[in-house]
């Protein structure tokens, strides 16, 4: 019989999963650096790219408390092969065009603010804490992707055709957001994770809402979904993306700025 995780082990790994899940769409976002289709746009993703791995660290120093002091939040970021990332899979795909890095965006951002959201109820002062002070950072995320969305889906008629490509390649990814595992029905009970009825509710509806005023198409709600990142099984992309991100700690470990 399988023994099931203790909370703090529950609550370890939901915590690299926000954290992990954050990182990696900063990441991506920083691949932008110098190929914005604007400076006002380069100057708008790297902040959210900013706000997004100052959350990561603040998730990632809580987790390596969690599991008492083996790893800091470095060695968690830098020094875990791809299978034990536990990001979603949404925010490791490529950046495409500019229909796809909002799409992505606007996806992500929805599930963020309404998780956040349950999070600053949670028992816990330390997750709670961490989880408002994100929530400032994110309720402005979701305010820009939300606008993006309006304006090309409603803008030209190939800013319109591109959203609407956008909307349907990454919609696969969506569904592994809303569906809680064990892990996440065991801590959603002791109110440390979102209730996944009432999170899939408030995204859906949200979501509907701006790719409606978007003049976008609602894609099928039994649409097939992809899952796994949350536990480890993700897309070829993850490697490349750690390769890049992970080369200098991997290259000289421990090395210190004297």
């Amino acid at each position: 019989m399988t023994q099931q995780p203790s909370q703090d082990q529950a609550l370890q790994e939901y915590l690299l999963r926000l954290a992990d899940s954050a990182l990696i769409l900063g990441q991506r976002l920083c691949e932008l650096c110098g190929k914005a289709p604007a400076v006002e746009e380069e100057m708008a993703l790297m902040n959210v790219a900013l706000d997004l791995v100052g959350q990561a660290r603040n998730w990632y120093d809580y987790a390596a408390e969690l599991e008492g002091g083996q790893r800091d939040a470095d060695a968690l970021a830098y020094r875990r092969d791809a299978h034990e990332f536990r990001n979603l899979l949404l925010v490791e795909q490529p950046n495409g065009d500019y229909a796809v890095t909002m799409a992505r965006q606007f996806f992500y951002d929805a599930w963020h603010y309404f998780t956040l959201q349950a999070l600053v109820n949670a028992p816990d002062e330390r997750v709670a804490g961490i989880a408002a002070k994100a929530l400032k950072e994110v309720t402005y995320h979701l305010r820009r992707s939300s606008e993006w969305m309006k304006r090309l889906g409603d803008g030209t008629e190939e800013s319109h055709q591109r959203m609407e490509v956008a909307v349907e390649s990454l919609w696969r990814f969506t569904g592994e957001m809303l569906t809680a595992d064990a892990v996440e029905q065991h801590l959603a009970t002791a109110g440390l994770a979102p209730d996944a009825e009432q999170l899939a509710a408030d995204w859906q509806g949200l979501v509907n809402s701006v790719l409606t005023e978007a003049t976008l198409s609602l894609p099928p709600a039994d649409a097939w979904m992809q899952q796994g990142g949350k536990t480890g099984r993700h897309t070829e992309h993850l490697g490349f993306i750690l390769a890049e991100m992970q080369f200098l700690q991997r290259a000289y470990p421990d090395a210190k700025i004297w």
